[in-house]
């Protein structure tokens, strides 16, 4: 354990909600006797867009709530308390690192303009005497590991996949330790509802091709499921293009978009798969997704705030047009093509689209 002046680090989590091979938690771990969390429902995250729908709707906000349940129970496994917040992150920072006179925080790194600017926020509301430590920790190829600068990354993906495939290594997973327990702390802090999100409670949709809860726990559940106990793995590459069921497809993204499982493990259970039992076009078909995902990343890497402008990243003119009353049919499964119209209900009934309707 590194020595620092004041030995509790606050670790705030933001799309890395997981325990294990957590490189954040793991880093506060060893540099702090103890550490506290933090995660924020930002109210930003939850406000009505101008299309009439909120931000994160209800599907979406009752995953989370499940995922924040789940890592807090694994957090308090490791000595660790998860302070909650629905104000600003930060209010909610500010207040803890006041409160147990922190002065090292540890977050995933984030590069679109409005994580940069939350992030911004919460340094101009500490000032200069808390350090912030951010680490990249969603990539399946780390970036420091890729041996191209950020600028150079090939706009082809075939190029980018053949330079990382040959070039680089997946590392390992990370083990995560327990941190020394903080006696006497309270935290009367509460995981929102989704009637305090301003949601009412529902049922999963019985024909939903996503029955599935949210949180670390749950994913390693799907992960063993897929890969080991049915071993539909085996057969990924010809099935992923299906539109109906649970098993056409690994289901793994939900998970990994929060960050409650990571592209690294994923990896490593698929490399065990194919040292158990046999390796086939499946089994890499899908770390090939996985590079697919890499690589998008490093493009929003490589183009920042771009591929949020309609010209994308080769700033092209397009006949773009703005019809409300056209938008509005399209999210109501209302358009000519009866394909768009069943992927859009399957959308709003149960919260998921498959890759193929996407």
């Amino acid at each position: 354990m590194q020595e620092t002046q004041n030995n509790i680090g606050l670790v705030w989590f933001r799309n890395d909600l997981r325990v294990q091979d957590n490189t954040v938690l793991n880093t506060a771990i060893r540099n702090h006797k103890s550490v506290i969390a933090f995660y924020c429902f930002d109210p930003e995250h939850f406000h009505t867009t101008s299309y009439g729908f909120r931000k994160t709707e209800k599907f979406r906000a009752k995953f989370l709530i499940e995922t924040i349940t789940n890592l807090k129970a694994n957090l308090n496994a490791l000595h660790i308390e998860l302070f909650i917040s629905t104000e600003t992150p930060e209010s909610g920072i500010k207040r803890l690192v006041e409160q147990f006179k922190i002065q090292s925080i540890y977050l995933q790194k984030e590069w679109t303009s409005e994580e940069v600017s939350v992030l911004n926020k919460v340094k101009k509301s500490l000032g200069a005497e808390v350090n912030v430590h951010d680490y990249f920790d969603q990539f399946l190829y780390h970036p420091e590991d890729i041996n191209i600068p950020f600028e150079e990354i090939p706009q082809v993906f075939t190029n980018f996949r053949k330079k990382v495939e040959k070039y680089s290594k997946v590392r390992p997973s990370v083990t995560i330790h327990s941190a020394e327990k903080l006696i006497n702390i309270v935290n009367e802090t509460k995981i929102p509802s989704l009637n305090d999100l301003g949601f009412e409670d529902f049922e999963t949709h019985p024909h939903s091709a996503f029955p599935f809860k949210g949180g670390e726990t749950n994913a390693f559940k799907r992960l063993n499921e897929y890969i080991f106990e049915t071993k539909k793995l085996a057969v990924y590459k010809k099935t992923r293009n299906g539109l109906i069921g649970t098993d056409f497809s690994s289901k793994f993204s939900p998970w990994l978009a929060n960050g409650s499982l990571s592209a690294r493990t994923i990896y490593w259970y698929i490399k065990e798969f194919e040292n158990k039992h046999f390796k086939n076009e499946s089994t890499y078909w899908l770390i090939f997704e996985l590079i697919w995902r890499d690589y998008f990343k490093y493009i929003a890497l490589k183009h920042q705030n771009n591929i949020f402008k309609i010209g994308g990243i080769l700033n092209k003119n397009y006949d773009w047009k703005t019809d409300e009353h056209q938008i509005k049919k399209w999210i109501d499964g209302q358009t000519r093509s009866s394909f768009v119209n069943a992927n859009m209900i399957e959308l709003k009934k149960t919260g998921w689209m498959s890759n193929r309707g996407r």
